[in-house]
């Protein structure tokens, strides 16, 4: 069962690879992620205004509109940072039982965001520290930039359950939270019984997660206040060796 613990177990940016190999996750601040990533704190406020504009999932299988987002694909390898041309999202059936088996076309990410000062030393920084943790390689990145609402009283930011994403490292950046309340994440060893819940508050605090060793989820969020909407929004980087998932899909 999960520990009850809603306060983040924050992990120093010193110790994060250790964290991550020893335990398979890691909590980090916002002013520690700062640190770990090389940003400056107000590079990472520029980006939060593009979470205004995004567009709806129309791919929700629950039939839900609670959820908006932008997706957009990279390489990083040998410091450098590649968007590809924008392409659809797939993930196996094995990870995604709800939304699996098939092409998901988000909207694109702006680019103006792509450009904004810091975005690609993100990006750079995060495959350093994959590189550092599973070796050096190109990494085989995609981002979504996530808007969870309560239009419809309840949104769901995973709807599928607890799950792996079927990658490498998965990093989910705590963008901000309006009027709600939940949305606490979980994560779960994925061989073993222990777990932790807690929630993530503080804007552009972050949840690394290695996808080979826990599974993850995210309860849903309701408003404060009756009939008011609240939304959650995060920003979703994952990192995979050897290709994009799609790459993987029988014809």
């Amino acid at each position: 069962m999960p520990q009850a613990n809603c306060q983040p177990p924050l992990t120093p940016h010193a110790a994060v690879q250790s964290t991550l190999r020893e335990q398979g996750f890691a909590v980090i601040s916002a002013e520690d992620t700062c640190q770990l990533l090389g940003v400056a704190a107000h590079q990472l406020a520029d980006l939060a205004p593009f979470w205004a504009d995004l567009p709806p999932d129309e791919f929700l299988k629950d039939g839900g509109r609670y959820r908006k987002r932008r997706h957009g694909s990279f390489v990083v390898e040998g410091g450098a940072v590649r968007q590809v041309p924008h392409r659809a999202h797939w993930q196996p059936l094995a990870y995604n039982a709800l939304h699996g088996g098939m092409e998901r076309w988000f909207g694109e990410l702006l680019p103006a965001c792509v450009n904004s000062a810091g975005w690609s030393q993100l990006l750079l920084s995060l495959g350093g520290l994959a590189s550092a943790l599973k070796g050096a390689q190109p990494w085989f990145v995609e981002a979504h930039m996530f808007r969870i609402d309560t239009a419809g009283g309840i949104g769901r930011p995973t709807p599928e359950g607890a799950h792996r994403d079927g990658v490498d490292f998965v990093a989910v950046f705590m963008v901000g939270r309006h009027g709600i309340k939940g949305g606490e994440s979980r994560v779960f060893e994925a061989n073993g019984p222990m777990g932790q819940r807690f929630t993530l508050a503080q804007p552009w605090s972050l949840l690394l997660l290695d996808d080979e060793k826990v599974i993850h989820e995210s309860t849903p969020i309701q408003p404060t206040e009756a009939d008011a909407l609240g939304w959650r929004d995060t920003l979703v980087i994952t990192l995979r060796a050897g290709g994009f998932q799609d790459e993987l899909a029988t014809p």
